[in-house]
């Protein structure tokens, strides 16, 4: 009879076990090296934010660090010189604003944080309105690490511009450039605070993307702006965008935030900033400039009137009795196509222009009125609040 014998086991060999090891080091490393920082990038994007030091007391900033011979080397030294140059100037501002009342008529309060210019040395600051809006307090945060109290002299919606007080001396002010002359390209450096004070000074750099951009704040009201594509986070609003000689050349803003664009931050031109500041500190209010004219876009007319004949320009309907359109001998009808030397094709361009004027000025206004071009100089009135 024959018998199964079994086969004797065999034992695996030291050799096995060294290329398992090997292969499994080989796979691990692969996976270290392609997942792992991704996993790290993603919570790094999810971390708490500390508002303050980790004893609890406010981060203090770092004296500034001079440029040496060294440094001048470096094609991005302009930069350098500006962010040291203009950020004591630049201020965080914290507003403790009034969101309503509920059911209850308990008060909403919530924190808000902005950005701010000094402007002058006994400690008056130029920012945004909507930065200081609603506001039940006010805490300006200096780059020497001090902290003040501020109360708002005026604001004006129309331009989101706002000037804030605190009480303090010798203070470092912001030098104001022409931002008549600003040329699509050139360098514009963006300082703020993005996020709170936790990233206090932020400084980011970009160029000049687009000037007399035009924006509707509502109905009636437009303001021509500069574009950058130096970066704008929330919490910068209010900060200066500085150019190569360190010199304030509009005020950021707001940015657009959509997943279709990227790098479009936009800036009040640092001329409209100085007068209305001017006029705030002045008045304590903005003077509206009005040309006393109710204003139509062609586009509107010929869907409502075709019978209207209008191919440029921007359409007057309706004059109003004793105002400066007027007195200055426009009529009904009138088509509005140059304001001060030039074209215009929308109202909002028109509103824009006005909004850098003041009462008092005059405007010259070139019509066309029937197949006849007019130009009449008006002197521009003040609007009714």
């Amino acid at each position: 009879m024959d018998y199964d014998v079994p086969a004797q086991e065999r034992k695996p060999s030291f050799l096995s076990y060294l290329m398992v090891g090997l292969v499994g080091a080989v796979i691990g490393g692969f996976l270290v090296l392609g997942i792992a920082p991704q996993i790290i990038m993603h919570r790094a994007g999810t971390l708490p934010l500390a508002a303050s030091g980790s004893d609890g007391t406010a981060n203090i900033p770092a004296p500034p660090v001079y440029l040496n011979a060294t440094d001048l080397e470096d094609p991005y030294a302009a930069i350098m010189l500006v962010a040291q140059e203009v950020s004591p100037a630049v201020v965080g501002i914290t507003n403790q604003a009034s969101m309503g009342f509920d059911f209850f008529g308990r008060e909403y309060v919530q924190d808000t944080g902005g950005t701010g210019v000094i402007i002058s040395e006994d400690g008056y600051i130029v920012t945004n309105e909507h930065v200081v809006a609603n506001a039940k307090s006010l805490t300006v945060s200096l780059a020497d690490g001090r902290s003040f109290p501020a109360t708002v002299v005026g604001a004006e919606k129309s331009t989101d511009l706002a000037v804030i007080k605190i009480d303090a001396t010798g203070l470092p002010k912001a030098t104001f450039g022409d931002s008549d002359n600003l040329k699509i390209g050139q360098l514009a450096v963006a300082i703020g605070n993005p996020l709170g004070m936790e990233f206090s000074r932020t400084v980011t750099a970009g160029i000049i993307s687009g000037v007399d951009r035009i924006l509707n704040i509502s109905q009636d009201s437009a303001i021509r702006l500069i574009q950058t594509d130096a970066v704008i986070n929330p919490g910068n609003s209010g900060g200066p965008l500085v150019n190569a000689k360190g010199e304030v050349i509009g005020l950021n803003s707001m940015k657009l935030a959509s997943s279709q664009v990227e790098g479009m931050g936009f800036a009040i031109p640092s001329n409209q900033v100085e007068r209305v500041a001017k006029e705030i500190i002045e008045t304590g209010r903005v003077r509206r400039a009005v040309m006393g004219v109710h204003l139509v876009d062609k586009e509107i007319v010929k869907r409502n009137n075709p019978n209207i004949k209008i191919d440029r320009g921007v359409y007057a309907s309706r004059v109003v009795s004793d105002g400066a359109a007027h007195k200055a001998g426009m009529k009904d009808g009138d088509i509005i196509i140059e304001v001060g030397g030039v074209q215009v094709s929308k109202v909002s361009a028109i509103q824009a222009y006005l909004s850098e004027k003041s009462p008092g000025d005059t405007l010259v206004v070139k019509v066309l009125r029937g197949n006849q071009e007019m130009v009449f100089e008006l002197v521009l009135q003040e609007a009714e609040n």
